[in-house]
């Protein structure tokens, strides 16, 4: 029934923030966006934040391209600012906006699932995805989502009306992965991204802002994007990282939003807690751990981390107490 839609009059605008250290990664995000199929009319905007290999320098020997592709060039502000850019300078009677990272790729579907499930009414879709070194997709490996609880759109098997809590699934077990969504910006124009969680969080709230603005929720049942290996702010950032504190402090951040801005129930308001509880003593550990083995603590965190958590302070000697006697 959708597939025969007239979606060649429906406007999308696809959103890459571009960061990258390594040549020829965004070329590989940009063909599987010219490889989609039953699409035509797509505006492919790249907002180059500050990127160490330059978006013009990547797109010098493009040529002629099936979808014309923007370039707009920025200081940094992290992923969430590069895409704010994007979202300030869409085109005119832009419908339709679709995420995609710079190192990710799109299956030859996903755009076109993603414009027959709005054109059907839903305002938000995301579909399963393939994370970085998985062997199996997110939503095979989250178990978060039984398929056959939410209806098909159109008698279709592979696209499915989202009927949940989409509000306590973001909260307390998150599903939705940034580049296999798209929505309609038309409805949501106004919404932006938080620029203050460059490292974790940011994209979260946003998806939370689409649900308490009453945004109806569609997926894709089966993995339509997979991410590849490139500059990640949030994978880039593990344990023993130069960046994992500051991926620590953002998702704290996060966390003390979501009680500040919302109103959660009581299984909503522990889930949330105990998670900040675990990521203050994963802030001291990383500490600790750079006091240890000599590395170079950033003291402007740690400052940053005492005025957002003065709480820190007090478990210091309980995290360090723990580590020395292995008590739980």
């Amino acid at each position: 029934m959708f597939d025969n839609l007239f979606l060649e009059h429906r406007t999308i605008a696809v959103v890459i923030p571009y960061f990258q250290r390594e040549s020829g990664i965004l070329i590989k995000a940009l063909n599987s966006v010219f490889s989609s199929e039953g699409v035509s009319d797509v505006r492919i905007i790249v907002v180059d934040d500050d990127s160490p290999v330059s978006a013009k320098s990547e797109l010098a020997n493009l040529g002629p391209t099936r979808f014309p592709v923007t370039v707009l060039e920025q200081a940094n502000t992290g992923p969430g600012g590069a895409r704010n850019t994007a979202l300030d300078n869409l085109p005119a009677g832009t419908d339709y906006v679709a995420f995609l990272d710079s190192d990710d790729v799109w299956n030859s579907s996903h755009l076109k699932n993603a414009m027959i499930a709005m054109a059907a009414g839903y305002d938000v879709y995301f579909s399963d995805h393939v994370q970085l070194g998985a062997e199996t997709s997110a939503f095979h490996r989250a178990g978060r989502i039984v398929i056959e609880q939410h209806p098909r759109i159109g008698g279709r098997d592979d696209l499915r009306a989202y009927e949940g809590d989409m509000f306590d699934q973001i909260i307390t077990g998150n599903v939705i992965g940034t580049p296999t969504v798209a929505y309609n910006f038309h409805k949501f124009s106004k919404l932006r991204f938080r620029t203050d969680l460059t490292s974790a969080g940011e994209d979260y709230l946003f998806w939370l802002e689409l649900t308490s603005k009453g945004a109806s929720f569609s997926f894709g049942v089966f993995p339509e994007v997979t991410c590849g290996k490139g500059v990640n702010v949030y994978a880039g950032a593990g344990w023993g990282t130069e960046g994992h504190a500051r991926r620590v402090l953002h998702e704290l951040a996060y966390r003390q939003a979501l009680v500040t801005l919302y109103t959660l129930n009581q299984r909503q308001f522990h889930i949330v807690v105990s998670a900040i509880k675990s990521l203050r003593d994963a802030f001291i550990v990383d500490c600790l751990h750079r006091c240890i083995h000599r590395k170079k603590i950033d003291w402007k965190l740690v400052v940053m981390a005492l005025r957002q958590e003065p709480k820190i302070i007090a478990r210091f000697p309980i995290v360090i107490f723990k580590k020395l006697f292995g008590t739980t």
